[in-house]
């Protein structure tokens, strides 16, 4: 459970990262050289998301989502200083507590 856990964080950073470099590049006025390097990132995010163990690439990809909510909400807080409001918190609560029944509910 620790490798996933660590392998979604890996990917979550990497997914907003490199679209934020995008976004300093064509939204911010930064060189083409912060886009070039944010799309390698992004490029970086679909590979480790290969190393997960799930079997299902949907299913994968659906909890991803969850974690990439709450890295986002504090990707804002962090990095853009924008404080999150208690909806913000509560939506990414939502968020996760999906991903943790999609991944690790019993099935039969």
């Amino acid at each position: 459970m620790l490798k996933a856990i660590g392998l979604f964080l890996l990917a979550g950073l990497a997914e907003i990262g490199g679209g934020y470099l995008v976004w300093l590049w064509l939204r911010e006025g930064k060189s083409a050289t912060w886009g070039l390097i944010g799309g390698l990132v992004l490029f970086l995010y679909g590979v480790i998301a290969t190393f997960q163990a799930f079997p299902s690439f949907g299913r994968v990809y659906a909890a991803y989502g969850g974690v990439f909510i709450l890295l986002s909400v504090l990707w804002g807080w962090g990095i853009d200083q924008k404080t999150p409001d208690r909806y913000d918190w509560i939506g990414a609560g939502i968020c996760l507590l999906g991903v943790v029944i999609m991944l690790w509910a019993p099935r039969s």
